[in-house]
């Protein structure tokens, strides 16, 4: 009190050291944050094939030899994996055996890994470099359209039962609070409500740029659909809207065979 001066002095003295303990915290999460990124980045390298494409929900993401003599991927045995938060183990999804994987909503916040085997032994395993990124807008595309009863898309029916459909016929799929529906004017070709048996992912055996644009169905047990939607929004937001949907309405969550959700 009776050395004002020194007592100021002091005040601006906490203060920076404050700003400094503060920026170096900030600096320490991102190191945090790009250290396993670097670390993947460096085993990438190291893999004989590389992954090529966006680390973003509506891309594609595609497998490449990185060097000349490495085993043909049409003779090999490829899975794809969602790798845990933890990144303590993976999880397999299902029917992702193609050199091109599409990612789809439940892949956003998780790494993904490919691993390829050739003659029964793995010969590389490469992962994508960060996060898989939610896609630009779908967010606030997906609000507007819960804002109605129902969301209207229009498809293209590519396999049924898993047999090509050689029609390329437009159909309206119609995701319900209570119910999907999919029909060609007055004729319906399913129509079920939200039930443990019913499945709903990206579809991932398509090995084309397709396969952004197209999720599998399975309505009930005995019947299943690959659809193909105008976009990647359009298929992406089906998804996450039939999932919210399904949650509310029987807290059911849709997803692929044997997803962990």
């Amino acid at each position: 009190m009776h050395y004002p001066s020194k007592g100021m002095d002091m005040e601006h003295e906490l203060g920076a050291l404050r700003a400094q303990i503060r920026e170096k915290a900030i600096f320490s999460v991102k190191l945090q944050k790009e250290l396993p990124i670097s670390k993947r980045v460096e085993e990438n390298k190291l893999a004989i094939y590389r992954i090529e494409g966006s680390d973003t929900l509506g891309s594609c993401l595609r497998l490449h030899p990185r060097i000349n003599d490495a085993p043909l991927l049409s003779k090999c045995s490829i899975q794809w994996y969602r790798v845990s938060s933890e990144g303590s183990h993976n999880e397999v999804i299902l029917g992702a055996e193609k050199p091109i994987y599409a990612p789809e909503p439940l892949d956003v916040g998780r790494v993904l890994q490919v691993k390829v085997v050739s003659n029964g032994q793995k010969v590389s395993s490469v992962t994508t470099a960060g996060h898989i990124e939610p896609a630009p807008g779908l967010m606030s595309h997906v609000e507007t359209l819960l804002r109605k009863s129902s969301a209207e898309f229009s498809v293209t029916i590519s396999q049924i039962n898993g047999q090509d459909n050689p029609s390329h016929s437009v159909h309206s799929f119609n995701v319900g609070k209570m119910r999907i529906k999919l029909c060609r004017g007055w004729i319906t070709k399913a129509r079920e409500i939200y039930s443990a048996s019913m499945q709903l992912c990206g579809a991932q055996a398509i090995c084309s740029n397709a396969a952004s644009k197209s999720l599998f169905w399975q309505p009930r047990k005995g019947l299943s659909f690959v659809l193909k939607f105008e976009t990647e929004q359009a298929r992406n937001a089906a998804i996450t809207i039939a999932r919210k949907f399904s949650n509310d309405c029987n807290q059911v969550m849709l997803a692929g065979p044997d997803d962990q959700v």
